[in-house]
């Protein structure tokens, strides 16, 4: 079918629906008189009609781009209109946002084949793109424009040419599934499979998220306080977790069969507070509980947490990343690995399918009474330099569960700081310790010239516990 007898089959279709003679102003009257299913059917036709007219926008979207290069000048397409860029004049054709005329300006140049050179009639055909998939589901009305531009961001560029044909295999698989997932479901798929592809990329991509967490406070001119927050991965899941599992009975959550849990839900639901306000004094009373905080008083029965799901094969080794449980997001694995320091794991077994076949007790967790003993030890973080104090830190095994068939004890546990613990498991450090001697920091093998660190006790907690004066206080003991 030509993109002439589409365009003019839809638009057969509507009118006869709908009736020559109706004028703009009466097509929702006209509609209030049609039964169940010719409305629907309007509105089949018309979103045929849309993919049709959008698809030629979104080439001439392509090709301003492409006429509007910067090696173009002052001559370019856009430029000669008074524009600056492509998606710029888009934007004022269309009366589109700004972020959709960019998205149009995105897929029409994705549509654009390599010119053959000029003169060379024994010239090679360009090598096949990995967006092969996207360009011909796009074309053939698969996909929407919004859909292509979802799955092309989710899965980005492939790192090297040996992995285009995953790449391309994955933006297949994408578009089979596009009927039945929304935007943002198909971009979270796109980036998972992506990190599966490519978990060395995953791992860089986490760090270079991690690195950019913020948290800023600042007044406006009406004198309100304000704050902006730009989360890592953990930092956003575990927010998101905190709000969900506080705000369920607002968002449809699960029934509630304990009566006082039922009672305080009830109160929840006719709250006369938003739930952007809720949210707000949800945060507040965090911020003041901080360590101390009641998990059943501020979250009732359902703690909020962030659990994640890793793949192995049965000798234990997984495949490089790590999932949430909620929203599956991916992480590297040795977020899993730092995860289960602090806080264990529980192994599951599951077929082919994913139906779980056995689920195992939960392992690899220091007790109150051990992490007391370590704060007695160690005193806070024991990273050279660091002194967060040991109410800040999170156990650290030092052997690993599976590769070094690693023990919970107190002799095989150190303290650090999320900081250092995050920046041990991520950056290639090992901690050692050989009975009951110094602990031993060894550095990342991509740094040659740096040698290795024995992190001798505090020395206020050596000093106290062989019975010599400590050094003078910092601070007066309040009580």
């Amino acid at each position: 079918m030509t993109f002439a007898t589409e365009i003019t089959d839809s638009a057969a279709a509507l009118i006869a629906l709908l009736g020559e003679g109706v004028e703009p102003c009466d097509l929702a009257g006209r509609i209030s008189g049609l039964s169940d299913a010719e409305t629907v059917a309007v509105a089949e036709a018309s979103a045929a009609l849309i993919r049709g007219a959008e698809l030629a926008q979104v080439a001439a979207a392509g090709v301003i781009a492409a006429r509007s290069a910067r090696e173009a000048g002052q001559s370019g397409l856009a430029q000669s209109r008074g524009h600056r860029t492509a998606a710029s004049l888009l934007q004022e054709l269309t009366g589109s946002a700004k972020a959709d005329a960019a998205r149009k300006v995105r897929v029409g140049e994705s549509l654009l084949t390599p010119a053959p050179v000029q003169g060379e009639a024994d010239a090679e055909a360009p090598a096949p793109v990995w967006d092969a998939p996207l360009t011909a589901a796009l074309v053939a009305g698969r996909v929407t424009a919004g859909q292509q531009d979802a799955i092309r961001l989710g899965l980005g560029e492939p790192p090297t040419e040996s992995m285009r044909d995953g790449w391309a295999d994955a933006a297949e698989q994408l578009v089979a599934e596009s009927q039945a997932r929304s935007l943002e479901e198909l971009r979270n798929e796109a980036r998972a499979m992506r990190d599966r592809l490519d978990p060395d990329g995953a791992h860089r991509r986490f760090l270079e998220r991690h690195e950019r967490r913020s948290f800023r406070l600042w007044t406006d001119a009406d004198g309100n306080r304000r704050g902006s927050f730009l989360f890592d991965d953990e930092g956003g899941l575990l927010a998101e977790t905190v709000l969900a599992s506080a705000l369920r009975p607002r968002r449809g959550g699960p029934r509630f069969v304990d009566s006082a849990e039922r009672e305080r839900a009830e109160e929840l639901s006719i709250d006369e507070r938003t739930n952007d306000q809720l949210a707000y004094d949800l945060f507040l009373d965090v911020l003041r509980a901080g360590a101390l905080a009641d998990a059943e008083t501020v979250f009732g029965t359902r703690q909020a947490g962030v659990r994640l799901v890793q793949v192995v094969d049965a000798s234990g080794a997984g495949d490089g990343v790590a999932h949430s449980e909620d929203g599956v997001v991916t992480l590297p694995a040795e977020v899993a690995d730092q995860r289960m320091c602090d806080s264990g794991y529980v192994p599951v077994t599951v077929d082919a399918c994913g139906n779980p076949l056995d689920v195992g007790r939960e392992q690899r967790l220091f007790t109150p009474r051990q992490r007391i003993a370590l704060a007695v030890r160690d005193g806070g973080c024991r990273w050279p330099g660091c002194d967060r104090p040991a109410s800040y830190c999170e156990s650290h095994h030092v052997d690993e569960w599976k590769r070094d068939s690693g023990r919970t004890d107190i002799d095989r546990g150190i303290l650090l700081c999320r900081f250092h613990h995050t920046n041990l498991h991520h950056h290639g450090w090992r901690l050692t310790r050989s009975g009951r001697d110094d602990f031993v920091l060894h550095p990342p093998e991509s740094r040659p010239g740096c040698a290795a660190v024995r992190l001798r006790p505090r020395a206020a907690l050596t000093a106290a516990w062989a019975g010599i004066d400590p050094p003078p206080r910092r601070f007066r003991p309040t009580g």
